[in-house]
């Protein structure tokens, strides 16, 4: 069984994604970042710089257990382990890819620092959030011309779309306000109205 240890984050909720499309068996270690439990010397063993998710699993690849840190890493080492979710042809295979990086990059990014403005700095500036939030909506709006014509943003269902849902979901109301981004919302509905999502969706 696989040690998952998570917040209710976007980078949490893709791993979680990922572990219930595929159907793997784990056990959730809630790792309460407003209390600062990624601090304590027990997590920071597993990740030194005290970010989740972290995933310890011990039926890895050579018999030792393996503690794997970064979501994009753990959905594309899972992809692996399953031979889910990540196509076996190389072109299509390095499209997925990129697309994963455009979600755990470019978008979880700017997202990210939507929150860190918002909710964490010292000194709140509404500038710099509409900065950001137009920023995330660039990359959205990729996504959504990427989208027209398919149901995935790779040639099949994949880690790609696992990894963007999570911010897509966090931040719907600023899509929504948007008002122009109509095949990322037809495809976010596609993918919420599935059973696995929906559970890891749910707060740990």
């Amino acid at each position: 069984m696989i040690d998952f240890h998570t917040y209710d984050t976007s980078n949490g909720q893709r791993v979680a994604i990922m572990l219930e499309e595929c159907g793997l068996a784990y056990r959730v270690h809630k790792v309460d970042l407003s209390r600062g439990e990624q601090l304590r010397p027990e997590f920071l063993a597993l990740k030194p710089s005290g970010a989740i998710p972290v995933i310890v699993d011990p039926d890895a690849p050579g018999g030792e257990p393996l503690a794997l840190a970064q979501s994009g890493a753990i959905l594309l080492y899972l992809a692996e382990k399953t031979g889910r979710f990540l196509p076996a042809d190389p072109r299509r295979r390095a499209v997925a890819q990129q697309w994963l990086m455009h979600a755990v990059s470019d978008c979880a990014a700017a997202s990210g620092t939507i929150y860190v403005l918002s909710a964490r700095v010292p000194e709140k500036s509404p500038a710099n959030v509409a900065f950001f939030e137009q920023r995330l909506l660039r990359q959205l709006r990729a996504a959504d011309a990427r989208l027209a014509g398919r149901d995935w943003l790779a040639d099949e269902l994949s880690v790609a779309d696992f990894a963007l849902y999570p911010v897509y979901a966090v931040r719907k109301a600023l899509v929504d306000a948007a008002g122009d981004l109509p095949q990322l919302t037809r495809w976010g509905a596609a993918l919420a109205g599935r059973p696995a999502v929906a559970r890891a969706m749910q707060p740990v």
